[in-house]
């Protein structure tokens, strides 16, 4: 049997995972985003960082939510 499902859900659970990737990294790594962009609107004392940490975790469990509401969707019958 060949699940079908829609290209929504693959959009995404693949934002999932970069959101949550990018969680993780800035959570171990904070200064990624200083070395990448040179942005550094908090002087060094982290809180930017983690501020970004909060959205891109939020953000992660709305799309898996999503995701899974979708996944969902294909495994139930349609009237």
């Amino acid at each position: 049997m060949k699940i079908h499902l829609r290209p929504v859900f693959w959009v995404e659970t693949v934002l999932a995972s970069m959101t949550a990737f990018l969680a993780v990294l800035t959570a171990i790594w904070p200064d990624w985003i200083e070395g990448v962009s040179g942005f550094d609107p908090d002087r060094h004392n982290g809180s930017f960082e983690w501020g970004i940490v909060i959205v891109l975790f939020a953000t992660t469990l709305v799309l898996v939510i999503m995701a899974r509401r979708e996944w969902r969707r294909r495994w139930t019958p349609s009237s």
